[in-house]
């Protein structure tokens, strides 16, 4: 992949790699993603006429398919990591790059991640992450807040969530991220980076589901002295709790709490 250029305009962006417009729910966090990911592709350029994207089952997984004017695998539920890999075994000259949610890739499809990850199969992935299982209804997916309330856990989430980047380089990933859609030019960079790592590499994008997860969470998401909309408080939570790694290394275990930490991980380190 080549040095990064002059990003155009998101309309451009747009024309150049989208086939139509997109028909997520109003506030949706993926629509945030796409477009940061247009940047990072243009900024390469990643060439999307030499790269698959494969998906699964799930609002994540509509991103690249039927929107990206590229060669998409849009496969059954939870095994995009296995097609990713087979084609990637197939095809080892082409970017193979799986955008899914985390009810496909680390609820039902955990197994092929870890498995992913512990062989460091050169595959780029993203996991939008937006606590649930959106697209059917909005169940408890693997990463869902414990005490967070979803149509499968009305009384509220009694597991503890899996924490996605400890789970990816404690399987053996060489490279992990975690960026929110509340900072778009940050994830802009953070996909980028991914995308010109040679090998494995996997980043958690945490998204916004107003539709299934914040109707149901409002109180989570308290609303300022205006009125706000829930995609505006959801976004607004996102941005006081996330705090880069470097910046929270500073802060006592206290001032830490509740914190989501943000950034970038290499596998010889630490686990966040």
């Amino acid at each position: 992949m080549a040095a990064s250029s002059t990003v155009p305009p998101a309309s451009l962006l747009r024309q150049a790699y989208l086939r139509q417009s997109t028909a997520f729910c109003p506030g949706c966090g993926h629509g945030i993603f796409m477009n940061a990911f247009l940047r990072a592709a243009a900024a390469l350029p990643l060439d999307f006429d030499r790269t698959v994207f494969v998906s699964g089952i799930g609002c994540g997984a509509w991103v690249p398919s039927p929107h990206f004017l590229a060669d998409t695998l849009h496969v059954t539920h939870g095994r995009a990591m296995a097609f990713a890999a087979g084609v990637q075994r197939a095809r080892p000259d082409l970017n193979i790059v799986v955008i899914s949610g985390d009810g496909d890739l680390a609820t039902i499809g955990g197994n092929h991640l870890i498995h992913a990850a512990r062989r460091q199969t050169p595959i780029k992935v993203f996991c939008l992450n937006n606590w649930l299982f959106g697209m059917t209804g909005g169940q408890v997916s693997a990463t869902t807040p414990r005490e967070a309330r979803t149509a499968t856990t009305p009384a509220g989430n009694p597991d503890p969530p899996f924490d996605l980047v400890r789970l990816v380089l404690g399987a053996g990933a060489p490279f992990a991220a975690r960026w929110p859609v509340s900072l778009p030019r940050q994830l802009a960079r953070g996909i980028e980076h991914a995308l010109r790592e040679p090998g494995f590499a996997f980043v958690e994008v945490l998204s916004i589901c107003p539709t299934h997860f914040g109707r149901i969470n409002e109180p989570l998401f308290p609303a300022g002295e205006a009125p706000q909309s829930i995609p505006w408080r959801m976004l607004e939570w996102l941005r006081r709790q996330c705090i880069e790694r470097e910046k929270a290394a500073a802060l006592s275990p206290e001032e830490r709490a509740g914190k989501i930490l943000i950034g970038e991980w290499r596998g010889e380190e630490c686990w966040p």
